[in-house]
């Protein structure tokens, strides 16, 4: 049974349908890629599966459960986590504080326990910072302690987000354009963490535009255009498809 799955899943905004009759199916343990060009639907595709936004056909299944139209903490809850396309960390947060803050979603102690500090708040808020620290060790941030997030390199701040992500203990992580930005060195980095956060048993989801890093990484890609799916497939599959050339990669080897 596949982690994810969608069926017949359309997006409007208002005369515009972002995502039109779209099927797609992610296997366990899968780096899954989604390409396309820019206003293809891909963004789109990522705020459906988190609850963002509630499609207006269709559904979305997550681990044998439907989750489209439930609320983003209770997917979350479930174990979906993602990063953003565009930076979206506390900047006068240590690299700590923020993997922290990804971690609510899998932490138990009640208000009441917060405010009067009880020993079992305590104990699990200690537990929580090894946690942190031990999330910014495995994304190659081991010197990370106590520094701003604002005050990192942009590379390691994309690290940062990821180990974010991680902190929920997510099932399936959504990686939207992590590479945008990164250097020829931070991208083999980057390469090198997506597949350890795969043989962690983490599924991962990734919209990219390098597409090296899509190649290296994913055994299976789909292709938006417009909203719809044209063509899905390995690597080879999907760049010998001439409606692929047209869309998308025909474009990028002409810019």
């Amino acid at each position: 049974m596949a982690l994810l799955e969608l069926r017949g899943v359309e997006k409007r905004f208002g005369r515009l349908t972002a995502v039109k009759d779209l099927n797609l199916s992610v296997e366990r343990g899968a780096v899954f890629g989604v390409i396309g060009p820019n206003g293809a639907g891909k963004s789109t595709l990522f705020n459906l599966v988190t609850g963002v936004y509630r499609p207006e056909a269709g559904t979305v299944t997550f681990d044998g459960e439907r989750i489209d139209g439930k609320p983003t903490f209770r997917i979350a809850r479930r174990g979906v986590a993602r990063t953003f396309q565009n930076l979206r960390l506390f900047g006068y947060l240590d690299a700590v504080e923020n993997v922290l803050i990804g971690e609510h979603a899998r932490l138990h102690a009640n208000p009441f326990a917060s405010l009067l500090h009880t020993r079992g708040e305590r104990r699990e808020e200690a537990a929580a910072r090894d946690c942190a620290r031990e999330l910014l060790q495995f994304v190659g941030l081991p010197n990370s302690h106590g520094q701003f997030a604002r005050n990192l390199s942009y590379g390691d701040q994309r690290r940062l987000e990821i180990a974010r992500a991680l902190a929920s203990d997510p099932k399936l992580l959504l990686l939207d354009e992590p590479a945008a930005g990164m250097n020829p060195t931070e991208k083999e980095g980057l390469i090198t963490l997506i597949r350890a956060i795969r043989e962690r048993g983490v599924t991962v989801l990734l919209i990219e535009h390098d597409m090296g890093v899509v190649m290296r990484l994913c055994e299976r890609i789909a292709v938006l255009d417009y909203g719809e799916k044209i063509a899905e497939g390995n690597g080879e599959t999907v760049r010998s498809d001439p409606r692929v050339v047209e869309a998308y990669l025909g474009a990028e080897a002409s810019a």
